[in-house]
């Protein structure tokens, strides 16, 4: 009977660790970042592969250790809000090259174009479904549980720069630009509509439109349609990290990101603290 008491109490201790909002965050990240690991490295359709088992594990950590509802991932209007976040990040880079674009040299690139973008699409379609999941999903929803939303959007865009400073070429002031451009903005998108789709849309098109101009991305290099190459200072082209170390995005990402963090206050949208 003492086994049996001892049993019970740890599963209910575990059960209530497991329904914390760090206990499912954890559990969810680890989930994921294995399920990307495994399906990494490989062809361009295994990325799709793995966003498609990060959603499962999304899912499952969600409705059995959270024990809480997705709308945040829900079918209905899923595809209406990717491609606003589509259309978001389109535009987002594109205004952010047009602002530069005499600091840079483009030229055609060798290769099957077509088997470019496809290749390009598949694989970063798998990094932004994995990351946005992990950061916006879960982090972002914990962490503003925990300490409401604009705690969580300081710590989510900190922790997104300064997980970049690993990347090759990076610095901290490229770090503070990720934290700026993407912190800031995917999370203000995600506040804006409540919806992990719309901010899915707008990362995976960013990513996408980048690496087809040839432009590293966060400091990868990329085979994209054009060869390009910076001839301006690094304050606006980014030097060998990319673009995306440039004062351009910068400026453009906060001006996309206000109005949307005024719009989700009006709507209620931003909480100082959210139930589980």
């Amino acid at each position: 009977m003492e086994a049996v008491a001892r049993t019970d109490h740890e599963t209910g201790r575990f059960g209530r660790v497991s329904r914390s909002p760090l206990g499912w965050m954890l559990v969810g990240i680890v989930g994921i970042v294995g399920v990307s690991a495994l399906t990494s490295g490989g062809p361009p359709v295994l990325a799709v592969v793995g966003a498609v088992a990060a959603v499962a594990v999304y899912w499952a950590v969600m409705r059995y250790g959270a024990g809480r509802s997705m709308p945040e991932i829900a079918p209905r209007r899923a595809v209406s809000h990717a491609v606003i976040g589509t259309v978001l990040g389109v535009v987002m880079i594109a205004a952010s090259v047009l602002m530069v674009i005499t600091e840079f040299s483009f030229a055609p690139a060798s290769g099957d174009v077509t088997a470019i973008v496809a290749s390009m699409v598949a694989i970063q379609l798998g990094a932004a479904v994995t990351e946005e999941l992990v950061f916006r999903g879960l982090a972002f929803q914990a962490l503003e549980r925990l300490w409401g939303s604009w705690m969580a959007l300081a710590i989510t865009a900190a922790l997104f720069g300064l997980l970049h400073l690993a990347n090759p070429s990076a610095t901290v002031w490229s770090s503070f630009a990720i934290a700026v451009e993407a912190g800031v903005l995917l999370g203000a998108a995600f506040l804006w509509r409540r919806n992990l789709w719309l901010v899915v849309g707008l990362h995976f098109a960013w990513n996408t439109c980048v690496s087809l101009l040839g432009i590293p991305v966060s400091g990868h290099e990329v085979a994209g349609v054009l060869t390009t190459h910076p001839t301006g200072p690094d304050l606006l082209t980014g030097g060998e990290f990319g673009i995306e170390a440039s004062i351009a995005p910068i400026i453009v990402s906060l001006l996309l990101a206000t109005p949307m963090l005024i719009v989700a206050r009006r709507r209620g949208n931003l909480v100082t603290r959210r139930r589980r």
